[in-house]
């Protein structure tokens, strides 16, 4: 995959911000850290070697475990530093933890007042990212934080619903934001602000483009057919943007025509080939883009419909979770340039997916760590663990050897290192 937002820590020189590393979000972070939602690349990819692929049925060693308030919002780390972002009591909490202990280092706390309309979780859904000295966050009611890592003093802060005029979807603020250079991306969700970049060290706007509502996907940035592009699979579709300037690229509207739906898994992209999914009748599509604009390679709705979970690809082949999930998904291997299904596992429902030397590791709704090997021929599982309580939906991270995983009552750290 080209491209992959890897941005440092800001400075200023003769006024204005530039990038003051390139190689990774976190700045400083190794290429084993996960800064922000789906890894390094935003792609459910670890760098991380030297895993355990089987364990026994007890799963893997657990090194800690630390209660937790309410909310799907995934934890983030980089060097010692794990990012928790949840709700306790009335007010939405981020706090740090050492990586290796689980103990606080600092707590960011403010209100909340926000109710779910469904009777599900109320806390937050959006995932954290950490870049180079700050952590950013993005609440259920849209509030929007720049903070210090080291600290978690407020450096920064913006309440995006209240200001943009944003109405209360059907379960909140969910897309993760984007730190591309200089820049802070967000599916804000309103005309003539549907994305909006913020200025990562002050909270200014810097642009705005798009009339789409928003999502819950969360954008991703890579360089396709030459140029360096931030992907937004919003409520309308897929929209291409010139990071620099905001200008609008490419659109490709892919929503469902029935009001109550979501798009929510992120794109995937590899080389020049974005691929994006949704349920409620739409389906999977995989456009290339070239020097002219993107061609459709294929589509379709019997293939790949992701509900939430984003796929992940190895080897010319996609790896996902098929169908709704209050339906119950199954997981599926699915060849990336032809659509074709090699293998359907089926029963297998939602979950939250990361590639890692070969091997998926799977965190299922149900709460259970499985361990398969990520292969067009077959679905070959090699391990399967129970360590969470249903249900499961904040994303997992993989990091330094340590696997973070999270329900609706507590955070663990399982030692994946052989």
């Amino acid at each position: 995959m080209k491209g992959t937002g890897a941005v440092g820590c800001p400075r200023r020189v003769g006024g204005r911000l530039v990038a003051a590393a390139l190689l990774a979000v976190a700045g400083t972070s190794t290429a084993a850290d996960w800064p922000q939602f789906l890894g390094l690349g935003r792609n459910g990819v670890s760098h991380d070697t030297g895993l355990l692929t089987s364990w026994p049925k007890s799963g893997p060693p657990r090194l800690w475990e630390k209660a937790v308030g309410a909310g799907f919002s995934g934890p983030v780390v980089a060097g010692d530093r794990l990012i928790l972002f949840h709700r306790q009591s009335d007010e939405e909490v981020v706090e740090c933890l050492d990586a290796g202990s689980g103990q606080s280092k600092w707590r960011f706390a403010y209100p909340t007042g926000y109710r779910d309309d469904f009777g599900f979780d109320e806390g937050p859904r959006s995932t954290p990212v950490i870049a180079g000295d700050f952590v950013y966050t993005l609440g259920a009611e849209g509030a929007l934080h720049g903070l210090e890592l080291a600290t978690g003093k407020k450096v920064w802060g913006r309440a995006v619903n209240q200001e943009y005029g944003v109405r209360k979807g059907f379960f909140g603020v969910a897309t993760s934001p984007l730190v591309e250079g200089d820049l802070l991306l967000v599916n804000v969700g309103v005309r003539n602000a549907g994305v909006v970049a913020f200025d990562r060290a002050t909270g200014k706007e810097v642009w705005k483009a798009t009339d789409h509502e928003a999502s819950y996907s969360s954008p991703v940035a890579a360089t396709v057919a030459g140029k360096r592009l931030v992907f937004f699979f919003t409520r309308e579709g897929l929209a291409a943007i010139d990071p620099r300037s905001g200008a609008v690229q490419f659109t490709k509207r892919w929503r469902s025509r029935v009001n109550a739906s979501v798009n929510a898994a992120t794109p995937v992209v590899v080389g020049d080939d974005v691929f994006i999914s949704a349920c409620y009748d739409t389906g999977a599509l995989l456009l290339h883009f070239g020097k002219d604009g993107a061609e459709e390679v294929w589509r379709s709705d019997e293939v790949m419909s992701n509900h939430y979970g984003t796929c992940v690809y190895h080897d010319g082949h996609l790896y996902g979770f098929d169908g709704r999930q209050e339906y119950g998904a199954r997981l599926r291997c699915v060849e990336w340039k032809t659509g074709k299904v090699r293998w359907t596992q089926e029963g297998f429902g939602c979950g939250s997916m990361i590639l890692a030397g070969g091997h998926l590791l799977i965190v299922t709704e149900g709460g259970e760590l499985v361990s398969a090997e990520a292969s067009p021929a077959a679905y070959r599982e090699k391990a399967r663990a129970a360590v969470l309580s249903k249900p499961v939906r904040a994303q997992i991270a993989l990091a330094n050897g340590g696997l973070y995983a999270r329900d609706g009552k507590k955070l663990i750290c399982l030692d994946m290192k052989k």
